[in-house]
């Protein structure tokens, strides 16, 4: 599903730190144009949260995210950067396994630099999780 395009971003993880697993260490980026994509939430089309358990909403958050990307120009394997948001960081470590089947279905397996950050509550109250991103277009 995504596009390849090595000459673009390179995933460094130096095998001094432990193994990545779902993200990179660190990641190099050339191009010509960086797409700063907002914070996407589960939110349908008439601006309401779908999805009653985290996966589901970290699914439609996540094709949210790729969508905005698309329409940037951009592909996942342009991603160099994700940070995830969740209101309940231990049910998100708890649902990892699930999490990173989505992702590869989704954004297949170039992972970006990431972090999850622990939230209070996000901006739409019924969310679970939030994803933004930093992209690197050729």
């Amino acid at each position: 599903m995504s596009t390849h395009r090595p000459h673009q971003l390179h995933r460094v993880n130096p095998a001094e730190l432990s193994p990545p697993s779902g993200f990179s260490h660190a990641v190099t980026a050339t191009g010509s144009q960086l797409v700063f994509l907002a914070g996407q939430t589960a939110l349908d089309t008439d601006g309401k949260v779908v999805g009653d358990t985290l996966p589901a909403q970290f699914e439609k958050a996540l094709s949210n995210l790729l969508t905005a990307l698309h329409a940037a120009g951009g592909a996942p394997a342009d991603l160099a950067r994700v940070t995830v948001y969740a209101i309940d960081v231990a049910e998100y470590r708890a649902h990892a396994p699930e999490l990173g089947r989505i992702w590869s279905r989704l954004a297949g397996r170039d992972y970006p630099a990431m972090a999850v950050i622990g939230a209070v509550r996000l901006w739409d109250e019924q969310a679970m999780v939030e994803l933004d991103g930093v992209a690197v277009l050729p």
